[in-house]
Order: C-alpha cells, then structure tokens, then sequence
C-alpha cells in the first residue's frame, strides 16, 4: 500500500508527527516494532499494577507542546506534588538539596567541614577546570560534591567522574548552585516567570492518571480516528532508497510505500537497514553511536504505603541500584489495590554486562535485598516482581558520534524525504517536549512546505508565521531545559 506519510515508531516523536499531520488532514502510517505505544514513554503492566519506565515528569516551557498535552488528556491530567530524596549513609536528604534540611542530616561537624570545603573551593578552585569533579567541587565544595554527586553520576554512566567533561556538568547542573540553593530556601514564595524557572527545582508536575503510555494511548486513538493507522509487530527490516529518495519501508513481512518518511529508530538500525546499502563512509558511521542500557526491577509489596518520595536517588556505593521509583506516590491509578504497593529500582548498565545478563530471578532477590539493606522495604513484603530491560536508554556523547552525526546529515540530503526525529532517531538526550516538537516541526515541513531545520530546532523561515505558537522565547527555555549526556575527555 502506498501512504503519504510512513512514520518509522509509536514513540512520543512518531504519534507526535501523526497527530500534527492529521490535524492537516494529512494520513499516515505509523510502524512499531512491538506491540505497545510510547516507546521509552510506555506505561508496562504487570498482574494489574502499571509502571512507569524512569519516571516521566510532564512539565515544558513550549506553550505548543503544553496545549497538546491538554486538548488530548483533559481530566485525566493530573497535577503532581514533587518529593524527592538522596539516600546517603543511611540517611534522607530532601532534592533539591535545602540548607536547614542537609544540616540536620550531615549534623554540626560534618556540615562545618563542608562549609569549611566549599569556602575552599572558592579561594582555592581546582585549575585547569577539565573535568567534573572540577567543575562541581568549585562550586559546592569537594566534600558535598562527594556526598551528593560522585557514587550516582559514576552508576548512571559507568564513568569516573575525573574522566567526564566540565561542559557537562555545566549544562547537566545548569543554573544550580549552592548559592542558587540557599536563595530557593530562603525566598520560596516568589513567583517567577515560567521560563526562569530552574526544572531542577520545581515542585509540582503533571502527569497522566494510568501513567505516560496513556496519553500515547490518546494520541494513537486521535490519530487513527483520523483515518491513519498504527501498525504493530512491524520491525523494520529494510529501507529501500535511491539518490533523491527513500522509496519504502519493509516492516513486519510487509512492504510499505510512501511519499515522505519520518524515523525515530535508532541511527545505527537505520543504517544497517538501508537497501541498497550505502556508501561505505555511511555504513562505517553506524559505529558511531553507541548507548547506554538499563534495567527496572519491579517489585510488588504488601504495603499500603511505603514512603512519601516519588522516587529516590540512591547515593549508597554499597548498592548497585541507582534510583528508585514509588508508583504509587506519582498516581494512585497506578496501584490496583490499596493495600499494596509497587516499586521500580533502576539499575544502570550496557547490553552483556553482568547485572544485563542476570536471571529475573536473580535480579528480583537482588531488589529484594537491597531495599531491605536501605531499610525502606521488609523483605517478606515483596511478594512478587518482574524485570524490564531497555535497550538503548541514553544515546552516548562519546568521541565518534559528532563524526557519525555529520556523515548521516551529509547523507540525509540526498534522500531529503527522509527526516529524522527524537531522542534515538537524532541520537539526543531530550525530553518528550524537544521530542514532540522536532516531530511537529518534521509534520509542519510535509503539510505546509516549510524548511525547519530539526537538528537545532530552529527554522529558515519565521516560527511566528503559526500565529505566534513557539516563540523564540519559548525555543530558547526549551534547549535550557534539556538534558545532557557526558562526554568522556578521553574521546574530546
């Protein structure tokens, strides 16, 4: 069959372009390669109890992506109150970190050598400024650094702290600081403009009653209302293309045709995929991109209620788990009975490492004793669980992948129907808004010939020709308000 548009994932990114394209009353068709929407968005289900996969705050400065969200959720989008800890030597600390609150947990001598530390650091700042440790001593002082930054950021990536860049931690810790921290103590009242808010500091979110696949679940109803169709089990197996054009996309055994394609696959995939294959600088850039993996362990409890935290950073070297989620805390639709509970304990890893290759069962026993050795769960509460694992979680700012990015850009012009969108379809960290809104801006170029430039969000043409929808302003807070990934100094 023939389409006009054949959109390679059901993620944010793809339902995202189907959706602004049917508003143009433009059809699609939409390929996943498994048998759920929401990608890395999903809500999974297990005996009843929904999960949420790393936990999906719904909060953005892009007027745009923010009434979408509305016009499809309605009432069933709730406004969330933010509580989240650090887990460190034994004890709670409220995140964002708060002055009065670490003073009691660190206690009077400990406090004192960490004002002692950090009035260090400022007379005394580590020289040159390469690497994190660096970058995050100078402005908190060595010791809170220690306490409140190395063992996590070391479990997320699996990298020593000395050999990840200051830049990241410039733009992953963007606007925080210890001062920034005192004066969100000390003034909590005022009232900011949405856009000089620091997102590491707010206090509420919204989020989807049965979590974040039910409003991928909307998204898919409103699209095939529209007459455009989402396909399921369609892997994608080849990509037949031409110079000039991409002609079809074989999925799932079936063949199909198209006019202009969007894709939100990973690049590498997308390169192996190619048929007839590429020239040889394209297909050795596939190698180029690399990811990092995780894996949830899902932990049902007889409870009623364990914690208050939405979920807590575990700063504990003794553990391996690196964050845990409480699903009960972000919705109670979450939780099928009142009397129980349901935990998400997230471990960090890459494809074939030891925790990826643990059994289920070792890896719920594992869960089971950790928690318990944190002292938030009785072991003989958990009386069920499962594992999920995902696959290319994080996209890797190492080395090779500028090189790789600038070869597919390069190539990308002689198939110039082909536009690439979201988080591994552009080999970018982002979140769901930058997501969605490079996938509106791919719909908008197909509906009404526009030439938006996707790689930075931003257009040849004005954005202001929408009737004033993505603002400049709004562009701008956006890009603050995205995630990182480390680079190590090894690949610079």
């Amino acid at each position: 069959m023939r389409h006009p548009v054949v959109i390679i994932g059901a993620g944010p990114a793809g339902l995202t372009a189907a959706y602004e394209l049917a508003k143009h009353d433009i059809r699609s068709v939409v390929l996943e390669k498994s048998n759920t929407v929401g990608g890395l968005a999903q809500t999974a289900e297990y005996k009843g109890f929904l999960f949420d996969i790393g936990g999906h705050r719904f909060f953005t400065k892009v007027t745009l992506v923010e009434k979408m969200w509305q016009e499809v959720m309605g009432e069933d989008f709730l406004t969330r109150p933010r509580l989240s800890r650090i887990y460190y030597n034994s004890k709670f600390f409220q995140y964002p970190l708060v002055p009065l609150d670490a003073l009691r947990g660190l206690g009077l001598w400990e406090s004192f050598r960490c004002g002692v530390s950090y009035l260090k650091a400022r007379l005394f700042p580590i020289r040159p400024e390469i690497h994190f440790e660096a970058w995050v001593s100078n402005r908190f002082g060595r010791r809170l650094y220690e306490i409140f930054f190395k063992t996590y950021t070391e479990k997320v990536w699996g990298i020593p702290c000395t050999e990840l860049s200051a830049e990241w931690a410039a733009q992953r810790i963007r606007g925080l600081s210890l001062v920034s921290l005192v004066r969100s103590a000390l003034f909590p009242q005022k009232k900011q403009a949405k856009e000089e808010v620091i997102k590491t500091l707010i206090h509420e979110f919204q989020y989807p009653r049965r979590g974040p696949g039910m409003m991928w679940q909307r998204f898919r109803e409103r699209v095939e209302a529209r007459g455009s169709k989402v396909v399921f089990n369609a892997p994608v197996e080849k990509i037949l293309w031409e110079p000039g054009r991409v002609r079809a996309v074989e999925a799932g055994g079936r063949c199909f045709d198209g006019e202009h394609f969007i894709s939100s696959m990973p690049i590498r995939e997308l390169i192996l995929a190619l048929e007839p294959a590429p020239p040889e600088e394209v297909r050795g850039a596939a190698g180029d991109f690399n990811y990092r993996d995780f894996l949830t362990v899902v932990l049902i409890i007889r409870a009623r209620e364990l914690f208050p935290d939405n979920w807590i950073y575990v700063h504990d070297p003794d553990v391996k788990v690196g964050r845990i989620q409480n699903y009960k805390n972000w919705s109670p639709w979450m939780v099928p009975d009142p009397e129980m509970s349901c935990l998400g304990l997230e471990y960090f890893c890459f494809q074939g490492d030891e925790l990826w290759t643990m059994s289920d069962d070792e890896l719920i026993e594992l869960g089971r004793r950790e928690v318990a050795r944190l002292g938030l769960v009785q072991p003989e509460t958990v009386v069920d669980g499962t594992v999920l694992r995902i696959e290319k979680a994080y996209p890797v700012y190492d080395g090779v992948y500028r090189r790789g990015l600038g070869i597919v850009r390069e190539f990308l012009k002689q198939v110039p129907n082909l536009q690439l969108v979201g988080r591994n379809g552009m080999h970018r960290y982002n979140n769901q808004d930058h997501s969605m809104l490079t996938a509106v801006l791919a719909a908008r170029n197909i509906a009404l010939n526009r030439r938006y430039d996707l790689w930075s969000v931003n257009a040849e043409t004005d954005y202001h020709e929408e009737g004033g929808e993505i603002s400049e302003a709004e562009l701008a807070a956006l890009e603050a308000t995205q995630p990182a990934v480390p680079v190590r100094l090894a690949d610079r």
